[in-house]
């Protein structure tokens, strides 16, 4: 006869997942994301232009949104480049 075993799975472990960075906009009770701000801007950008998606910089979506629009913008007007050379 063969009994069964229990195992144990990892399930707490898999399932728990790091706390969330708080956006730094809604820490600062912004209502506008300005695309004459460059240097804010510039954070958000990566060495190579491109902008930082939200689970890396950490923003609520909403000001995810704001912030690519006002990104889009700087770089029209030529606060900021498309790319780096």
């Amino acid at each position: 006869m063969a009994f069964k075993t229990k195992t144990k799975t990892k399930r707490a472990v898999k399932d728990r997942r790091p706390k969330r960075k708080p956006c730094n906009f809604c820490m600062d009770k912004a209502i506008d994301v300005s695309y004459r701000d460059v240097n804010r801007l510039r954070k958000y950008v990566s060495e190579r232009g491109k902008i930082v998606p939200r689970r890396i910089s950490g923003n609520c979506a909403k000001h995810q949104r704001m912030l690519t629009v006002a990104v889009k913008r700087a770089r029209i007007i030529a606060f900021l480049p498309y790319v780096s050379e």
